[in-house]
């Protein structure tokens, strides 16, 4: 089976090497700015996963943490974070090195980072429930929101996560040839969109996603705000640190979600100008992929009173008391 021409990424690092060898001087340029932008992207990865290994270090030291559901769900966003970012920075680097990998260890790798892709915003929204049920129903928490219940939640979400790649591999099996497999290319998960309406049916999957997700969030933003104007005292200002995390989860699903976008905007950028395309997917990756995963520690890692005391503790390697 010929390979599609709809594989952007390919067809991008084809136009890099025709505009490198027309051009030597802007192609060393370009490749000079580019190659500024990956090590930016390295420092960056790492630095995030650095944090998020040692609040899942944190989360794991204390009982207190690994009994409650929604530091059970922050653990959960922080392991998919985690293994998204290096699969996701090991395939940036495999294709800027134009670096060819057989189709089936490529379907391997899009598979886990694919899957992990839906698991924040997903777990976010089960978050954004969790403080929902804990302002509006106070009475019903504890009985809801346990920590056996919090583990079928997250085998729920992992599942509803796994389901779009799951449809879009489910296409690509029934229409690609077993010598495909086994065939050399540039690894990006466009390379299983064989024809154009096997992209429609992956973009409405995403924004069904889209829409529930966000109807969820409105819903539990409209119950909460009503419960925080007709409360007083001190449960008014618990209820007001509820709604701000609401807010902030809020954000950040909204980040994770106009990811879903970016492969529609960049093949469209694509087609009008090649420079525009780069410096639009290098924004997209930051802005959508590495910001809304280092905004999970700055929601409960730093602004959970409990949980950073735990943190600092374990930072300073014990030297650290309240």
């Amino acid at each position: 089976m010929a390979v599609p021409k709809s594989l952007v990424y390919l067809v991008t690092t084809e136009k890099l090497a025709d505009n490198n060898s027309v051009h030597s001087v802007g192609g060393e340029v370009l490749m000079r700015q580019i190659d500024d932008r990956v090590i930016v992207v390295q420092v960056l990865v790492a630095f995030f996963l650095c944090i998020n290994f040692l609040l899942i270090i944190t989360f794991f030291k204390k009982d207190c943490f690994r009994t409650n559901m929604r530091y059970i769900f922050f653990a959960n966003t922080l392991l998919s974070d985690c293994l998204f970012l290096i699969l996701t920075d090991i395939l940036l680097i495999l294709s800027y090195f134009r670096f060819p990998m057989q189709v089936w260890l490529c379907l391997i790798l899009c598979i886990v980072s694919s899957m992990n892709t839906c698991v924040t915003p997903i777990t976010l929204t089960a978050m954004t429930l969790e403080r929902y049920v804990a302002i509006c129903m106070p009475l019903r928490h504890g009985e809801l929101c346990t920590t056996r219940r919090a583990l079928n939640c997250i085998l729920i979400i992992h599942s509803l996560g796994s389901m779009p790649i799951i449809i879009t591999l489910f296409i690509f099996f029934t229409s690609a040839t077993y010598s495909l497999y086994t065939q050399y290319r540039i690894c990006s998960v466009d390379m299983f969109i064989l024809h154009r309406w096997q992209g429609h049916v992956r973009s409405a999957v995403q924004q069904l996603y889209f829409l529930i997700m966000s109807v969820t969030i409105v819903f539990s933003y409209v119950k909460i705000m009503k419960v925080a104007k007709a409360a007083s005292g001190e449960n008014k200002n618990s209820t007001w640190k509820g709604l701000r995390t609401v807010v902030l989860h809020a954000f950040q699903l909204l980040l994770c979600l106009i990811q879903m976008w970016c492969p529609f905007i960049e093949a469209a950028v694509l087609q009008i100008d090649l420079m525009l395309f780069i410096n639009v997917r290098y924004f997209n990756y930051i802005t959508f992929i590495l910001a809304p995963r280092c905004l999970s520690p700055l929601i409960y890692g730093l602004r959970d009173e409990k949980f950073f005391l735990a943190l600092k503790y374990y930072a300073f390697f014990g030297l650290y008391k309240k």
